[in-house]
């Protein structure tokens, strides 16, 4: 008996000391691990921050050149009939939209749908536009028309898409 109790003062002590080195151990492995995630994050934030801003001028880029008075200017309306150029703006804002759809992962669902929205309603007008002309209507005649309603909107979706992908990238500034 007495032989188990000397025993015992040896190994309590000595299990009291393993566990609190234990403790110590596992708080400073802890700690070390936090700032390994925070150097990780320093890491990616410097390496994603202009990859987010590279996405938001190409989402700007993208605004700037489905506005109607561009990709009018662009596709040379005297030389198509109203229903070739009908058929070319919406072409041409469609191309540039899918190649410019990838840039949503950098950026919010709200702000995302603020430029999905702004292309939707310039093709809206667009379309809008070709039913009020007739069939012998000219591309210059479909142009007028667009223009005029694109500078009759008071709430313009193009404007509201830019200044809700400048309001996300300015987070960082």
């Amino acid at each position: 008996m007495t032989y188990l109790l000397e025993l015992l003062k040896i190994l309590l002590p000595a299990a009291a000391v393993l566990y609190g080195m234990y403790l110590v151990v596992a708080s400073f492995l802890s700690k070390e691990q936090e700032k390994l995630k925070l150097d990780l994050r320093s890491q990616q934030a410097n390496l994603v921050l202009p990859i987010r801003l590279q996405a938001a001028e190409r989402l700007c880029l993208l605004l700037e050149r489905i506005t109607p008075s561009q990709v009018i200017r662009r596709s040379i309306p005297g030389q198509f009939s109203a229903e070739e150029l009908h058929h070319h703006l919406i072409s041409e804002i469609r191309e540039e939209f899918n190649h410019n759809a990838s840039q949503q992962v950098y950026f919010s669902e709200d702000t995302w749908d603020a430029v999905r929205i702004a292309v939707e309603e310039v093709i809206s007008r667009i379309n809008v536009s070709r039913q009020q002309l007739n069939s012998s209507a000219s591309g210059v005649d479909l142009a007028k028309v667009v223009l005029t309603q694109s500078f009759d909107r008071k709430n313009d979706p193009i404007a509201l898409a830019i200044r809700k992908v400048k309001a996300e990238i300015s987070v960082y500034f």
